[in-house]
């Protein structure tokens, strides 16, 4: 059955996932703040993170799927520098997997350094538990950040709701950035409110120095992007 075949792509995908790092700078220090991680199978028809969420999904393989890629994380800890942050991506529904949530999960030992970058694939309003299990995981050490703020679900009533530590600027926000005088007024206004909240803010998806430019000019000093570095397996120093 197509089912069938479909658990067996997933299988073999599953088995094949390796992490690829990219950086996320200062750049007004220079430095590397930290790495998300992001997974990449050899799969050529789930090599995206996206269709392998998508496939888990529709399988009804999350548990699964964010248990083994978390595994795969802890894994490779050992060659990251130690004073760096790595980002790792949570489906919500993650949130409610007690392996996640347990003090002997592969990541905890490191939860110092781990910020769980929520990826609002599906509204975070959808499980109410959130709020009680984002509190679990900080008194294990991590810290949150919520992904894609300004598009989609991550709007402001969830961000009140489970109060991140880290906000990560939607790319479609900093596309041509420079050619917007909106994008950069919205972007200024959000990196105030959120300095004021004592939450760092990110902005992912910069390609161009004019983009870079504007989002220093806007008040953002952490940057994510191909200007900076693509996804490698074997982690490279940041392009200034």
């Amino acid at each position: 059955s197509d089912r069938a075949g479909l658990e067996l792509t997933f299988e073999r995908a599953l088995a094949s996932v390796t992490m690829h790092y990219q950086p996320i700078v200062s750049w007004s220090k220079k430095n590397v703040y930290g790495y998300e991680a992001l997974a990449r199978t050899n799969d050529p028809s789930l090599s995206s993170p996206l269709a392998l969420i998508e496939t888990a999904e529709r399988l009804g393989r999350l548990p699964q799927l964010g248990r083994h890629l978390r595994r795969v994380v802890a894994a490779t800890l050992g060659g990251l520098p130690r004073e760096t942050n790595v980002f790792v991506n949570v489906h919500p529904r993650d949130l409610e997997d007690e392996d996640l949530l347990s003090p002997t999960s592969p990541l905890a030992r490191d939860a110092q350094r781990i910020v769980l970058e929520i990826t609002e694939r599906a509204s975070i309003e959808a499980f109410p538990d959130a709020p009680r299990q984002l509190s679990t995981l900080r008194n294990l050490g991590y810290r949150i950040a919520i992904d894609d703020v300004g598009a989609g679900h991550a709007g402001l009533s969830t961000f009140t709701r489970l109060e991140p530590d880290v906000a990560k600027l939607d790319m479609a926000l900093i596309r041509d950035v420079d050619s917007s005088t909106t994008k950069q007024a919205v972007i200024r206004s959000m990196a105030e409110l959120f300095g004021q909240l004592g939450v760092l803010v990110i902005t992912e998806g910069v390609e161009t120095p004019r983009e870079r430019d504007a989002l220093l000019g806007a008040g953002c000093d952490f940057l994510q992007g191909f200007l900076f570095g693509r996804p490698t397996e074997r982690l490279q120093d940041p392009t200034w």
